[in-house]
């Protein structure tokens, strides 16, 4: 969801997206939401040099990392010098290792986020009501049918948000 939304909003304030993604199904997703370059990483062993020299070898402005545990250390070679790097969970693990001479010798800003202010909120839900946000919506399941719903997040199968629903 995150991913999916981060997508839409880059765009909707003109950026250039680059996307990293796990399968051809995530990215052509991603795709269908703008992204204007794609990258897999199951094929491409160094996706930080390949977003890299994606941007003309000058990186990108902000990277947002949801993986962080071995991610973080690729995503701050992505960026570029006085850049952004948005920590946005850690699903690969919490604890990392910096090369502190990439944070320091680039200039980077690491910022780390789980909600924005009511304002925020508000605006960004203005953008879904108008319809120039999406929600990405992968399945719906019963709630009596959670363990099913848990198995597909846990596989990372899903595409968007799995919602439980209350008879």
């Amino acid at each position: 969801g995150v991913n999916t939304a981060s997508i839409q909003v880059a765009k909707h304030v003109g950026a250039r997206v680059i996307v990293i993604g796990s399968s051809q199904t995530k990215l052509e997703l991603a795709e269908s939401l703008g992204a204007d370059v794609l990258i897999d990483r199951s094929r491409e062993e160094n996706w930080s040099k390949a977003a890299f020299q994606a941007t003309e070898r000058l990186g990108a402005d902000v990277v947002v990392d949801n993986v962080i545990g071995g991610t973080l250390p690729l995503s701050l070679r992505a960026a570029r010098k006085g850049g952004r790097i948005l920590t946005v969970g850690n699903t690969a693990g919490a604890k990392v290792e910096i090369d502190n001479r990439q944070v320091f010798g680039k200039h980077l800003s690491i910022l780390g986020s789980t909600m924005g202010t009511r304002a925020d909120f508000a605006a960004v839900m203005n953008l879904v009501f108008t319809g120039r946000l999406k929600p990405v919506l992968d399945r719906s399941y019963p709630l009596s049918e959670a363990a099913p719903a848990q198995e597909r997040l846990a596989a990372g199968a899903q595409l968007g948000k799995i919602t439980l629903v209350i008879p």
